[in-house]
């Protein structure tokens, strides 16, 4: 999107953006990069990054594509306050243990590279996932993804040891102003 697409996003009530940094193929997503550097442009304060992990086996390690990510957005001058991982079902392998602890290599590596991290994951990714008996990530914020319409919290479920979400995204695909189409988000 150019800046002055979001500039347009901006003087329709828009105040954040989150760009996907990460392919789940794994490559960068140098559209999403580019785009957090244009909502910047564009005078939008809080702007996230968020990296869709590769989860094959030909993949890089988890963090691999963590440093590889954050060092790419930093070369490209792109400028993110957080970075979420997105933990959602989509070719997760079924041991959790293992699930665990690639979740637990990306965010280490994250934090360790000075980089702010949040949780993007429901209540049933989580279980199907790593067990909604896993609390470890509780710390960190909690992005949840549950599409009822609602611009608050009251349909949340705990799990995972997270007792409110920092951000609901609450309805997908939405066909927004200034042509863009996106996923909708309240904190």
């Amino acid at each position: 999107m150019s800046t002055d697409t979001f500039k347009c996003l901006y003087n329709n009530g828009f105040r954040f953006f989150i760009g996907r940094v990460w392919k789940s193929y794994g490559d960068y997503d140098y559209v999403g990069i580019q785009n957090i550097k244009n909502a910047r442009a564009a005078g939008i304060k809080y702007v996230d990054g968020y990296i869709f992990p590769c989860l094959k086996s030909t993949c890089a390690p988890a963090a691999n594509q963590v440093q590889a990510t954050i060092e790419k957005v930093r070369a490209l001058g792109a400028n993110i306050g957080m970075i979420w991982m997105d933990i959602e079902r989509f070719a997760w392998p079924s041991n959790k243990a293992n699930n665990r602890q690639f979740i637990r290599n990306m965010v280490n590596k994250a934090k360790s590279m000075g980089v702010s991290v949040g949780i993007y994951t429901n209540y049933y990714n989580w279980q199907e996932i790593v067990g909604l008996d896993w609390t470890e990530m509780s710390g960190y914020p909690l992005w949840w993804a549950y599409y009822d319409g609602i611009e608050d919290y009251r349909n949340f479920k705990p799990f995972g040891g997270w007792s409110k979400p920092a951000i609901h995204q609450y309805k997908g695909d939405w066909k927004g102003p200034c042509g863009v189409n996106m996923d909708l988000n309240w904190y």
